[in-house]
């Protein structure tokens, strides 16, 4: 392990800036923990010893959250580092660990996933609706930087939803420094005589993410890190256009934003990764041209038909993926197929598609479900109890609710706020209209 201390450095009003973020985000005077990722390095404990004295004047508590990978000898020394100085600046800390077998190919990315899943369990966990992450403007450049070189890395932006799903569902990352110079951080840790790791990997040629720092630090390119522009806000009810029914069917128009698209798609199938290139622009194409159609993207099956435009999921991907039914625990929620979360408050009851179950429905429930076009019925879920009984709809044992619409607005920036992130409330199925005015 490699600490660096060292004294001077110029700083500028750094505390005040992030307390100005923080104060634009943030509730004050609440219970709820603020979450933050700690790796140790230069730019989170930065982050954390300026979070914790700003927690410390706005009756915030802070929960610092450290990921272990396992992939580096040094890494226990790393955390019990990190959870020191969390400790030292009056921060709980919690320590996490990702265990199991790591790929040969796609560390990197498997690495990064499985740090924003646990970091998500543990702060949702805890009631945190918000984590922060100490990403710098240097490290939008180097994303930048790798994107134009063929990375799949998504735009770093300062407030917007967990990219791990369904861990981090209603959970906003919030990046307060990402206007702010990685050396600048460093200089006002000299100030404080604070000590911090230098992580070798991030020197190893081996990584894009170091590759990409090097060639940034080469004198002609000096000048290319300027404070990222914050991303314009894509207001869910003005531009999206998407309406969404009860059972999860979706309405647009042919106009809809390319971005807004690709969310809507992502959150409609349940998966967690947005559709990009060739496949992404030839359906927007299609949609622009007013032509008839139905295609599948992301899980989501989009029919067009003269003015109207409808999304679903996809029912044959469940069937082709095999999804095994889910037990509900009472008291704990289950989402089923990324798309739904149900509590049930009895023991007995499973969740699963009504694929090749919508035989045995009772007449009033295929009744329901021919409201919705045929290709979307099998995808909706059903209940079954543990008896074997006919399935069903809904049940009063049984709550649920629908994930796509809350996700689309998080990620789309309808909220601003964490005052904002209110869950929805549970309902059954059965009651709402089939489409919400």
């Amino acid at each position: 392990m490699q600490l660096t201390v060292a004294p001077g450095g110029r700083t500028g009003g750094l505390q005040s800036r992030l307390f100005a973020r923080l104060d634009d985000r943030l509730t004050v005077d609440d219970d709820r923990p603020v979450a933050l990722a700690l790796s140790g390095g230069g730019d989170s404990i930065a982050l954390m010893r300026m979070t914790a004295a700003w927690a410390q004047t706005r009756g915030r508590p802070v929960l610092a959250l450290t990921v272990d990978h396992g992939l580096n000898p040094d890494s226990p020394a790393w955390t019990r580092f990190a959870g020191e100085a969390a400790q030292a600046a009056g921060c709980a800390w919690r320590g996490l660990v990702w265990t199991g077998d790591k790929p040969v190919a796609g560390l990197t990315a498997a690495a990064r996933a499985a740090r924003h899943r646990l970091i998500a369990e543990a702060a949702r966990a805890a009631g945190a609706r918000v984590v922060l992450m100490a990403h710098t403007a240097d490290d939008a450049a180097e994303a930048d930087l790798m994107r134009a070189e063929g990375s799949t890395l998504g735009r770093v932006r300062e407030w917007a939803p967990s990219p791990a799903w369904p861990e981090g569902r209603g959970l906003m990352l919030l990046r307060p420094l990402l206007g702010e110079r990685r050396e600048t951080l460093r200089a006002w840790l000299r100030d404080q005589g604070a000590d911090w790791i230098e992580d070798p990997a991030n020197a190893d040629p081996r990584f894009s993410r170091s590759r990409a720092r090097r060639r940034l630090a080469e004198p002609s390119l000096q000048d290319a890190v300027p404070p990222p522009e914050p991303a314009p806000a894509i207001r869910a009810e003005a531009a999206v256009g998407v309406r969404f029914s009860a059972e999860g069917l979706a309405q647009t128009r042919r106009d809809i934003d390319a971005r807004a698209l690709a969310t809507a798609l992502v959150c409609i199938g349940g998966g967690s990764t947005p559709p990009r290139g060739e496949r992404l622009e030839r359906l927007i194409r299609r949609l622009r041209d007013g032509e008839d159609f139905a295609a599948v993207l992301c899980g989501t099956r989009v029919e067009a038909e003269g003015r109207t435009v409808l999304m679903m999921r996809e029912a044959g991907e469940l069937a082709r993926t095999a999804r095994a039914d889910l037990d509900l625990v009472p008291g704990a929620e289950t989402v089923w197929d990324g798309r739904f979360v149900f509590e049930a408050d009895e023991a007995g009851w499973r969740v699963g598609a009504a694929r090749g179950r919508l035989a045995q429905l009772a007449p009033s429930d295929r009744a329901a479900l021919g409201r919705l076009p045929s290709a979307a019925r099998g995808a909706e879920p059903v209940l079954i109890r543990d008896d074997e009984g006919a399935p069903v709809l809904a049940s009063p044992a049984v709550r649920r609710r629908d994930l796509a619409p809350e996700r689309l607005r998080l990620a789309l920036g309808e909220t601003t706020h964490e005052d904002d992130l209110i869950a929805p409330p549970w309902r059954n199925a059965a009651e709402a209209p089939i489409f919400r005015d």
